[in-house]
């Protein structure tokens, strides 16, 4: 039998028991690395190293009274995946884990998938960009009454309009008729009048004197300006204006300068849909810096947390995170994978088959004339070379009929799979129930309207994949990071490499089990300790199985 063989450093205490102790094999240094609410020691003996679970164990040189200890060379407390993070950010939302579920827009992060989340213990935040207010308060109603018996934590996203303020703004109000008390605000480059509106409304100074802000926002960031704009006050501008359009009172203004824009911050990483592509290595700690130097400014009774998203899709991920200093771990393009997800069985076949590399930025349907770009699948799909070619025309011409006719007869025949003209009624239905002022502007500027309709194009793609249409999946746009790569190599040869077994909660509680083993792990590695590597490797484990070794 294969032991580990002792080195000569010196040991970081002494060890007492009347235990037997067994060898340290690499499979008994692995099994024990599970049970995660038992310490794990490694003692030196004439013949080699054993493992134990328990006994005494007495802190640096010297040995027991008795003279009966053995030398111990490494030492991994009990770590249950509950205590990794900031526990500070759970008990403010009211989860038990350290663990966001992002909110993947169109409905992908379902209210199904909000559910299941919040019960397990976990935050997740319903997908409402793109969504109209009548759908989202469809969602608003699921997800009160299931949570009004058997209560759980959740909260809504709020994803930046710049094409569609108005959109914006019937957002937030429907969230404060609705007593929506906590969203994820995503994709905004700057703070908005409705997004202050949020923030503001409500805040009243308790009879102790504290500020209490009834309504919280977890913002999604990648620039450090924009970070700023989150941790620091709302500017006075802005408190100015809704003061003037009497959406908040002179007392509200007031209080508004003590408490940061957002009470978190996700540090955005390179992620599916909306990203700059960020080095997670760089950005956290610049943004945990920064978020130190305005609270001390400030002197904020409760600092943000800085959480990490982007790029979470295995439990090494997670646990580098956490060894950064992520408050919390936010996950995006793996959830879409999951069974509970707003989407297709298509699309999750194809995520399935996805490799780190096939994924691509292509324009954003939400911000095209802005030339924002969204990282998508490019694996099974034309869409995103479609997507491009489209906005470079957009660049080049200013109206439909400039563009030259083989790129017109294209366009019409492979993705309109109609007339211009006709594309261009549907357009008009769909903003004449949600902005008809864009109507009239796309009359009076044939650019507009040329924007507007291959908007159009870039929007339906994604409800197509969605929904599964068999003849639209060469333009099935999917958002995508290459975490998705990561997560099917980790899980290749295991029972989640099959679609139907990945849920929400079971992939969840393997990034964050994962991640404590393999804490643990590393902290031997650290004291000197002759760990194999082997010992080291998590593989995904059925939830049932997580739950039985947390019990132990």
């Amino acid at each position: 039998m294969q032991t580990i063989q002792p080195l000569s450093h010196p040991p970081l205490g002494m060890w007492q028991g009347d235990e037997a102790i067994p060898a340290a094999t690499p499979a008994a240094v692995g099994r024990a690395l599970l049970h995660l609410r038992r310490p794990v020691i490694l003692i030196r003996q004439p013949d080699g190293i054993g493992i134990r679970n328990g006994g005494t164990f007495c802190i640096g040189p010297g040995t027991p009274e008795n003279g009966k200890g053995m030398p111990v060379l490494g030492y991994a407390a009990p770590l249950p995946p509950e205590h990794l993070g900031d526990p500070g950010f759970c008990a403010f939302h009211g989860t038990r884990y350290a663990y966001v579920v992002g909110a993947m827009a169109n409905g992908i992060t379902s209210a199904r998938m909000v559910k299941a989340a919040g019960r397990a213990g976990l935050l997740a935040f319903f997908g409402a960009g793109g969504l109209s207010p009548a759908r989202i308060e469809q969602a608003i109603d699921t997800l009160q009454q299931e949570s009004s018996h058997e209560p759980f934590p959740f909260g809504f996203n709020l994803i930046h309009s710049p094409a569609d303020p108005a959109l914006e703004m019937a957002t937030v109000r429907l969230y404060l008729d609705r007593k929506i008390r906590l969203i994820s605000a995503s994709a905004f480059m700057d703070i908005t009048l409705p997004l202050a509106y949020f923030r503001i409304k409500g805040i009243y100074r308790r009879d102790d004197g504290q500020i209490v802000a009834p309504n919280h926002i977890i913002a999604k960031v990648s620039r450090e300006e924009v970070a700023r704009k989150y941790l620091n006050p709302p500017s006075e501008k802005l408190c100015g204006a809704l003061r003037h359009e009497g959406l908040i009172t002179a007392e509200e203004a007031g209080l508004a300068r003590r408490i940061p824009m957002a009470d978190d911050l996700t540090a955005e990483a390179d992620s599916g849909g909306h990203t700059d592509n960020r080095p997670a290595l760089s950005l956290l700690p610049t943004l945990l810096a920064l978020r130190d130097e305005i609270s001390r400014q400030h002197a904020y009774p409760r600092p943000p947390c800085v959480g990490l998203g982007g790029g979470i899709a295995t439990p090494t991920a997670a646990a580098a995170a956490f060894a950064m200093g992520a408050a919390y771990i936010l996950t995006g393009s793996v959830n879409q994978a999951c069974i509970e997800a707003g989407t297709s069985t298509a699309v999750r076949t194809l995520l399935a088959a996805t490799r780190q590399a096939d994924v691509v930025m292509a324009p954003a349907a939400d911000m095209f004339e802005l030339g924002v770009k969204v990282q998508v699948l490019k694996r099974g799909t034309l869409f995103p070379l479609r997507a491009r070619k489209l906005f470079d025309l957009f660049t080049r011409y200013q109206t439909f009929a400039d563009i030259p006719a083989e790129d017109r007869q294209w366009i019409e025949t492979d993705l309109f799979r109609q007339s211009f003209d006709e594309e261009w009624q549907s357009t008009q239905a769909f903003f004449a129930d949600r902005d008809p002022a864009q109507i009239d502007r796309a009359r009076e500027n044939p650019r507009h309207q040329m924007a507007l309709v291959f908007r159009s194009y870039l929007g339906q793609s994604s409800s197509w994949a969605n929904t599964g249409v068999a003849d639209r999946q060469l333009d099935y746009q999917i958002w995508c990071g290459p975490a998705m790569g990561a997560f099917n190599e980790w899980t290749r040869g295991s029972f989640l490499e099959q679609i139907e077994n990945r849920d929400i909660v079971t992939v969840a509680y393997n990034f964050l089990f994962g991640a404590a083993v393999l804490n643990r792990y590393r902290l031997l590695c650290s004291q000197g300790a002759p760990v194999p590597s082997e010992s080291g490797k998590f593989t995904p484990l059925k939830r049932a199985d997580i739950q039985q070794l947390l019990q132990v």
